[in-house]
């Protein structure tokens, strides 16, 4: 059993050592500044954990209320999402994701975004899995 609830600054530890442990690069700088920023921060912005019966961290999602970035109109964003592998393909990711989608709609917004890398295939067919395809913007890039 996954309980979902808001993130808090005792989750630090256990968010950077999962994002740790998942990507190679410890960054628990960025994840303090991400909770001091989301956790109990402005209305539109959003951090929740999932956690197991036993109080353990079983994943993450963050997210906030965006408005008219080149014209688009309000949308909640997704841009951080962990689960633990143990815990994968046993809903722990779409309930962080539905949990995160319900305060965006509750917000009033009526649309999900994200940006992945294309080549992350297993991001993709997680958001594909959630019913998210292809949006209205198309990213830029440039090497400095």
């Amino acid at each position: 059993m996954i309980a979902i609830r808001p993130a808090e600054p005792v989750d630090l530890t256990a968010i950077a050592a999962l994002d740790a442990r998942l990507t190679g690069q410890a960054k628990a700088a960025y994840w303090q500044d991400m909770l001091a920023r989301y956790a109990g921060g402005p209305p539109e912005r959003h951090f929740l954990v999932a956690e197991t019966a036993k109080g353990a961290l079983a994943g993450f999602i963050a997210g906030e209320v965006r408005a008219w970035e080149f014209g688009q109109p309000p949308a909640g964003w997704v841009f951080a999402i962990q689960v633990d592998p143990k815990l994968r393909l046993k809903g722990t990711g779409s309930a962080l994701f539905e949990a995160l989608a319900a305060r965006f709609k509750a917000q009033g917004v009526t649309r999900v975004r994200t940006l992945v890398d294309r080549k992350d295939h297993l991001i993709l067919s997680f958001f594909r899995a959630q019913g998210m395809t292809a949006g209205p913007s198309l990213q830029l890039d440039k090497a400095l």
